[in-house]
């Protein structure tokens, strides 16, 4: 990669009139301030479907997209809604934060209101989309459609002609041609929306960073229709689910709940399920962080119904095998690695077989005591710089909120910091001068915000993905202050490095 930065930025945290960002005006002028500024990259969590909690890691689908981030505008400009429809429905009040439970019952009302004129007049080009995407998309709309039968619960809690994809649920969805019709829809449309957004994002010299979780979501299309790519019994339960080890954080650790794969039975068929998730990844983003990197190594397996994630143990994953193969039909893969959490040499050496740049966080510089890999001084050019991630508080919540005494001295001592200079600008700072060939900066740091605008607090649910960023929030002075950044740390795209002597 070379030598330049970019902005994690939620694309539900853009400001806009349907109580969530979405791929409409703002998004374009979201990149137009990326482009002012010089910045390479655009990053974005995952863009699936949400589930409870609100997650973007826990999905109903590995590659269905969510249907909040279709432009509501574009709908009305194509005449499938009008102006009125959206002052009628509720959306949520507060600009700051995402309304989920307002959200959920405005939007769907509103993009029904789109399905009739839709279905009477489809785009030319929408059967040919459904017949080019059948292979996730018809199972995906089957699921969504028996799931709305029985008022959203969980497959594994349908009647049991249902709980897998077969002719009862075929039967089913053919008497809700509306409801396969809505999902349809909605899936063009933010497709659609999408590709001409990152379009837009290219020619402006913008790359799009994407993420994709490691696991799937139990309640998910995969497991209902695919259960021979994970590890079930009988019945179609998962006989282990996902999770992390108790840690000095927490003395049960993390019980994530999602399925573990059958990496064996993956293997026989050269991770085929693997290579089309990427595949189709690939088109959607320029690059790909992958979550839970280590997980490929090494995972934490806990017994399916066990009370927590300490009964646990560590099991081998396919290593850089499933990469191999999917780089023998894709090519060269533009990936970045969340190697965070536990470290091994196994993990370390699956990351330097695949060249993967890895993720250095420097906030977790400063919580450790003495010295660490995480501070600047240690990185090496082959990874990407973050004062946090999206599970991190904000610089100015965690140096108010969280860190001692003794580690704000330290911080401010490190970062050397100058008149009037916040500790988020000299955290933005430091990793824009480091020599990892990308830094990516939080928009809330940018913007000098506290922890009422952090993005998620791992294992709670309710208050989490909901921040989003007032429309008048990025001034002349945070865009010159980025720019300045960038440029002064020589991370404009294309700017020429010095020559090393012969």
């Amino acid at each position: 990669m070379e030598r330049a930065s970019g902005v994690l930025m939620p694309v539900s945290s853009l400001p806009g009139i349907v109580g969530i960002g979405t791929f409409g005006r703002e998004a374009y002028d979201f990149v137009d301030f990326l482009a002012r500024t010089h910045q390479r990259y655009w990053q974005v969590l995952p863009l699936t479907t949400t589930s409870f909690g609100d997650s973007p890691y826990q999905s109903f689908s590995a590659f269905a997209g969510n249907p909040y981030f279709i432009d509501i505008q574009d709908l009305v400009r194509l005449g499938y809604l009008t102006e009125q429809d959206l002052v009628v429905l509720p959306f949520g009040d507060d600009p700051e934060n995402v309304d989920y439970g307002t959200l959920f019952r405005g939007h769907r009302a509103l993009l029904e209101r789109a399905l009739p004129s839709f279905s009477a007049a489809p785009p030319e080009d929408f059967e040919e989309f459904c017949e080019a995407n059948g292979s996730w998309l018809e199972p995906y709309c089957e699921f969504m459609t028996v799931k709305e039968e029985f008022g959203l619960k969980a497959y594994y809690e349908w009647p049991q002609q249902y709980r897998s994809r077969g002719k009862a649920s075929a039967a089913l969805c053919a008497k809700h041609p509306e409801r396969m019709r809505y999902h349809q829809m909605t899936q063009y449309f933010f497709c659609h929306h999408w590709k001409s957004l990152k379009d837009y994002a290219n020619e402006r010299g913008v790359l799009i960073i994407g993420d994709i979780p490691i696991y799937v979501s139990r309640d998910s299309v995969e497991m209902w229709a695919t259960p021979e790519l994970f590890r079930v019994d009988a019945t179609g339960n998962p006989t282990c689910v996902a999770g992390t080890p108790p840690d000095q954080f927490s003395s049960t650790g993390q019980y994530w709940g999602n399925p573990i794969y059958d990496w064996a039975g993956m293997a026989e068929n050269g991770f085929a399920w693997w290579v089309e998730r990427l595949r189709a990844s690939l088109e959607l983003y320029d690059i790909l962080r992958i979550d839970h990197f280590r997980g490929f190594e090494s995972y934490w397996s806990v017994p399916f119904g066990a009370p927590d994630s300490s009964f646990g143990r560590w099991a081998k994953g396919p290593g850089s095998d499933v990469f191999d193969a999917v780089a023998e039909h894709l090519g060269e893969l533009p990936i970045i690695a969340e190697d965070l959490g536990f470290m091994t040499p196994e993990v370390i050496a699956m990351r330097e077989h695949t060249g993967f740049p890895g993720m250095k966080i420097l906030q977790f510089g400063f919580d450790s005591e003495g010295d660490s890999l995480d501070l600047p001084h240690h990185y090496v050019a082959n990874t990407v710089a973050y004062v946090g991630t999206h599970d991190n508080e904000t610089a100015m919540g965690w140096f108010k909120d969280t860190a001692t005494p003794d580690v704000r001295e330290k911080t401010m001592r490190y970062l050397a910091l100058g008149p009037g200079e916040t500790v988020a600008q000299g955290c933005n700072r430091a990793i824009a001068a480091s020599v990892s060939d990308t830094c990516i900066f939080r928009m809330q740091d940018l913007l000098g915000l506290d922890n009422s605008a952090r993005t998620n607090t791992p294992s709670t649910v309710g208050k989490n993905w909901r921040w989003r960023m007032l429309p008048d929030a990025v001034t002349p002075e945070v865009e010159a202050e980025l720019s300045d950044l960038t440029t002064t740390y020589y991370r404009v795209p294309g700017t020429k490095e010095p020559e090393l002597p012969e």
